[in-house]
């Protein structure tokens, strides 16, 4: 990469495209789509649990992508989206039922930008200070094992979005899970056996495949909910969203303003995932992806949007097209912006079945997983060393079981017990002692 600001993006073709090379124009701006499809369903989900408005979120995730794209200098291929570890203390402290309006987002969002402030502190101390407290901190064991926790932890939603609603019958179920296979099936093959750019579309191609399927088998055969398009008709082309302000209550900030956390964990957890994925450090560019989910986070708050995060999801499409171009993502941010300004692209979106977003995440849940496996191979993680195999097996179990833990009035998710659980255990198990000191073999009969 250049010393300049920004990059000075090389044309490619063919091949890997990492972060400071770029496509031609109109595939950009197809793999910029591929990447708003693929964050599209959780981070449209995420306000929907909470209570927020859906456009909101997606307009600020547009407008997040872009402060981090600049703040990192176009060097950290990411996308960022509303955060899955924001909905249980917003919930409480708004006192919202899952998935109907929340009548107390403005407390929510005084605590968003509470832990936003939190963020972005953290980060000027990684950049005035320097990251190397935060590898001691979190070895590539230890991030290793939170990358894979944050796919097991969402494994249980992907499920149960490829299994239908929760009043289906049983026809209706098998039905939705016919559709998710499908989906993640027409996912695979087009990765594997598509020709030309399409090979580079398998998310976008794949999808489409399952939404057909789906509109075939329900609305034709009536083997399931049929797909409803009146929303769509009435929607209009083009509108501002609902905006709000926050308040700033004590009690809602401190329980949401620790969730920056779990934040630092992610983010770090995603960077080095893409640091596996090119073969670059992008370790120096820590404290500024810090500071950067921060502006955004606070920035997304103070306007009614969720809080904002790297986006696992996306980390998913680089590792199946091997397309790391930051391009890419200022792109994704214009389309997101467009989109959060369209109420009918809006309905649109909802229209795409469960099942459908389902078998997507099944695929893109499950790579980000398996970019652990890359993390510990690439970084020669011992796993002969007890030390180093029970911090990931606790940290596996807790992730995947979605281990909940209360703490003060905080409720930590399977993300946040596994990430924590991590780092204390491995600290733990090698106090007074050479971390990096060869140790027998665990046997399997212990």
């Amino acid at each position: 990469m250049t010393d300049g600001f920004l990059p000075r993006w090389t044309l490619k073709t063919e091949g890997v495209i990492m972060p400071d090379e770029r496509l031609p124009m109109g595939q950009t701006v197809i793999m910029g789509l591929q990447h708003v499809v693929a964050m599209f369903g959780a981070t449209v989900l995420a306000p929907i649990l909470m209570g927020f408005d859906p456009n909101v979120s997606i307009l600020f995730s547009g407008i997040a992508t872009i402060i981090f794209f600049f703040v990192v200098g176009g060097r950290v291929p990411s996308y960022l989206g509303s955060s899955f570890a924001f909905i249980g203390p917003v919930l409480v402290a708004t006192g919202a039922v899952v998935g109907t309006p929340n009548p107390n987002i403005p407390l929510a969002l005084g605590g968003i930008i509470a832990a936003g402030a939190l963020y972005f502190l953290i980060g000027l101390v990684v950049q005035v200070a320097g990251h190397r407290w935060v590898e001691r901190l979190m070895p590539p064991v230890v991030t290793g094992a939170i990358v894979a926790a944050i796919g097991l932890v969402l494994a249980p939603i992907a499920i149960s979005s490829a299994s239908g609603a929760a009043g289906d019958n049983q026809a209706g179920t098998s039905f939705a899970r016919w559709i998710a296979l499908i989906t993640v099936i027409a996912v695979g093959l087009v990765a594997v056996y598509a020709p030309g750019i399409w090979r580079r579309l398998p998310v976008l191609v794949g999808g489409a495949i399952g939404y057909m399927a789906y509109l075939i088998g329900a609305n034709f055969l009536g083997y399931g909910a049929p797909i409803d398009f009146a929303k769509v008709g009435q929607a209009a082309w083009f509108g501002l969203p609902v905006f709000q302000s926050p308040v700033f209550n004590l009690t809602a900030m401190s329980l949401i303003a620790p969730v920056a956390i779990i934040l630092v964990a992610e983010n770090l957890g995603h960077i080095k995932a893409i640091g596996a994925m090119t073969g670059r450090n992008l370790d120096p560019y820590l404290g500024r992806a810090f500071m950067g989910d921060g502006l955004a986070t606070m920035l997304s708050g103070a306007s009614g949007g969720t809080g904002m995060t790297t986006y696992a999801e996306n980390m998913g499409v680089m590792a199946v097209t091997r397309i790391y171009s930051t391009i890419v993502f200022l792109v994704a941010a214009v389309i997101a912006l467009v989109l959060g300004l369209s109420p009918k692209f809006g309905a649109f979106i909802g229209t795409i079945p469960g099942p459908v977003l389902g078998g997507l995440s099944i695929v893109v849940f499950g790579l980000i997983a398996a970019t652990a496996g890359r993390i510990w191979v690439e970084n020669r993680v011992d796993f002969s060393n007890p030390r180093n195999l029970i911090t990931v097996a606790v940290a596996l179990v807790l992730g995947a079981g979605n281990f909940k833990l209360t703490v003060g009035g905080f409720t930590l998710d399977g993300i946040g017990t596994a990430t924590f659980g991590a780092i204390i255990l491995f600290h733990l198990l090698n106090m007074g002692r050479d971390a990096d000191r060869q140790e027998p073999t665990l046997r399997a009969d212990v």
